[in-house]
């Protein structure tokens, strides 16, 4: 699948966010690594705390599908290139460190970005220190 393919994607489940709040919609495409396309878009709950991210939306529902090895994800919003926040930095960095983060503000002007450049010092299980206790 090619860049704009899953940029694509993410466009069509940006317009499925519920962002009553914000206004700030957001669609999310994750390639799996045998191909397969997850999407999601960011869902706001009037508690702000349950409120979830397009990215780790798109994420949940692959591995609740039995896929944990991705390719690549695109993310964006309408207004312009965005890429995905800390928390879902961090959560992807979980599953694909080195995860290519494609965006930009239309399919003709795409950048990429490795996770392990917008997250520095990212941890996952297995690293030294990642889990409360170790030091």
């Amino acid at each position: 699948m090619t860049d704009k393919e899953l940029y694509r994607e993410a466009v069509k489940a940006m317009e499925n966010a519920y962002t009553p709040f914000s206004h700030f919609n957001v669609g999310a495409a994750i390639l799996t690594e045998d191909g397969e396309v997850f999407t999601g878009c960011n869902i706001e709950n009037s508690s702000l705390g349950a409120t979830i991210c397009a990215e780790r939306t798109a994420c949940v529902k692959a591995v609740s599908n039995g896929k944990r090895k991705f390719q690549k994800i695109a993310v964006v919003c309408h207004e312009g290139a965005v890429t995905p926040c800390g928390i879902c930095r961090q959560f992807l960095y979980e599953f694909a460190p080195k995860l290519p983060v494609i965006t930009g503000p239309d399919e003709d002007h795409l950048m990429e970005y490795k996770l392990n450049e917008l997250l520095l010092d990212g941890f996952r299980l297995g690293d030294e220190g990642a889990v409360l206790g170790v030091e």
